[in-house]
Parts: structure tokens; C-alpha cells; sequence
């Protein structure tokens, strides 16, 4: 019994000491086993690993590509065009053992801090050798190819590689940026008095044009009118000549009866004359005194 009882805790101590020495890598991540802080083994492969228990530590680092959002920087291009850089890059840890050594016990957050100075310092010095043209263009991937190849070394450092970076988006700053909306905003308007101006013209023009062509239009009815006026006075006249030729005394009767309609017809008219002039000679009686009217 005395060996049982004290065999049993042996046992149990063996078994928790085989387990706590026995570790699972994941295919996504590595590892790396320390003892008081010294690096003593290495794991990038996944599967099963053995550490010494209590005196050895394993660390585990991710093995997939990460992504760093490089906070937005300003940049002055060498026609000191202020631009406000927006740019993301994707990495990995390739070399743990120098990446232990780099950041120490900061881990991927002080790896990401340090990437994100590297890119920085990198992404000023490139831009800021080229014309801003050249970075507002949509081609600009030989621009990013250069931040990244520059910026690999360092990061090399750090047991880390650059996979890739990109300019997510460039703008100007904010005073920059009002004062462009306003030049745009004015010269849209001078266009726009531009557009004006040429229709004000175009319409005066077309106004002329019409005003000239009612003239013409007019003149040439007018002369119509004289004419077709002229014919028929002259056709009345041809008219009135042949009635007179065939009855003399009746034409100028009738034509004494259109006097008097126009001169008295109205009996407003007052007529200044001798009751002996000839204009009254349809108006006397048979005895030839004259016939009442009503207007004189």
C-alpha cells in the first residue's frame, strides 16, 4: 500500500510533465522556444515539438501575410505640390529568430510600429522625387515598386518581408484642396459667362436677321399693295370712265350722290356755301329754289 500511494503521484507528476513538455504548432504560425529568454530551438513547420518544462517557453508568431495601414503622411514632390499620402502594405514574418531579436518581447505590434516609420521615410523620400503629375497619375505602380524595394533591407532587419505597396489614396491637403475647388468653381463659372456671352451674340444676331427679313417682308408687301392698289384704282377709273361714256348726266349724278353721302351724310357737317353753287344742283327743286339739307 505504502508503494502504491506513493507511486501514484509520481505517476501523475510524470504524466503532467510529459504534456506541459509536448507543443502543437499551427501551419499558420511558427514558433520559437526560449529558455530564460535565449533562443534554443526554432519551428516553422507545424506539427508536435518538445520543450524542457518549467525552464523552457514557447512563443508563437503568426506565419500569414499581415496587413500595416500606413498612417496618412504629407509628402511635398519636387514642384512643392503638398500631397497627403494614404498607403498599406502587406508582409510577413520569414525569419523568426531575427524577429525575436529585432523587436524583443514587443512582438508584431512593435514590428508594425517600426514597419510603419520604415514606410514612411521611404514612401516621402520616392515621392518626393518625382513631380506630383507623376504621383496623381494612374500609373504610379513603378512608384510603389520603388517604395517597396527600398524599404526591403530595413525590413529585412527585422526579419520581415515587404510582399507588396500600394498608395491607397493621394489628395491635397485641405487648404490645398478648398483653394483648387475654388479656382475650378471659377473657371467653370468664366465658361459658363463664356457660353452666355455666345448665345447673347448669337441671339442678337438671329434677332438682326429676323428684324431684317420683317423689314423686307414688309416693304415688299407694301409694294405689293401699292401695286395691286393701283391696279384696281386704275381699273375702277377704266371702270368709271366707261359709265361715264355710256351716260354722262347718270355718272355724274351718281357721283354727286357719293359727295354728298361723304360731305352730309354723317349730319355733323357744315358746309359754307352759297345755296347757288353748283354742288347743290341735284338738291333745288324743279323750280330751282333750293331742297332743305340737313346739314349746311
Amino acid at each position: 500500500m505504502n508503494r502504491s500511494a506513493f507511486a501514484l503521484p509520481v505517476i501523475v507528476i510524470a504524466i503532467a510533465a510529459a504534456m506541459s513538455s509536448i507543443f502543437i504548432v499551427d501551419e499558420r504560425e511558427k514558433a520559437l522556444v526560449l529558455q530564460f529568454g535565449q533562443i534554443v530551438q526554432v519551428k516553422e513547420d507545424p506539427g508536435i515539438g518538445f520543450k524542457i518544462p518549467l525552464i523552457q517557453e514557447v512563443v508563437r508568431y503568426d506565419d500569414r501575410i499581415l496587413a500595416l495601414d500606413v498612417d496618412p503622411l504629407e509628402v511635398t514632390p519636387l514642384d512643392d505640390r503638398r500631397l497627403i499620402v494614404d498607403a498599406f502594405a502587406r508582409y510577413r514574418i520569414s525569419n523568426v529568430e531575427r524577429f525575436r531579436q529585432a523587436v524583443g518581447t514587443g512582438g508584431e505590434d512593435a514590428a508594425a510600429r517600426r514597419l510603419d516609420s520604415i514606410l514612411r521615410a521611404e514612401t516621402r523620400e520616392v515621392l518626393g522625387s518625382v513631380s506630383s503629375n507623376d504621383i496623381l497619375s494612374t500609373d504610379r505602380a513603378a512608384l510603389m515598386l520603388r517604395i517597396r524595394n527600398a524599404a526591403i533591407a530595413e525590413a529585412s532587419a527585422l526579419g520581415l518581408t515587404i510582399i507588396d505597396v500600394r498608395l491607397k489614396r493621394t489628395d491635397l491637403p485641405a487648404e490645398n484642396l478648398n483653394a483648387t475647388f475654388a479656382r475650378m468653381i471659377a473657371e467653370r463659372e468664366r465658361e459658363a459667362e463664356d457660353e452666355r456671352a455666345r448665345g447673347r451674340e448669337a441671339a442678337q444676331r438671329i434677332e438682326a436677321q429676323a428684324d431684317r427679313t420683317v423689314v423686307e417682308l414688309v416693304s415688299d408687301a407694301n409694294r405689293e399693295a401699292r401695286v395691286i392698289q393701283g391696279e384696281a384704282d386704275a381699273e375702277r377709273n377704266a371702270i368709271f370712265a366707261s359709265a361715264y361714256g355710256q351716260d354722262a348726266e347718270f355718272f355724274e349724278f351718281y357721283r354727286s350722290l357719293e359727295a354728298y353721302g361723304k360731305a352730309i351724310g354723317t349730319g355733323n357737317a357744315r358746309l359754307v356755301l352759297s345755296p347757288e353753287h353748283e354742288f347743290f344742283d341735284y338738291l333745288r327743286n324743279e323750280n330751282g329754289t333750293a331742297a332743305p339739307v340737313t346739314g349746311q
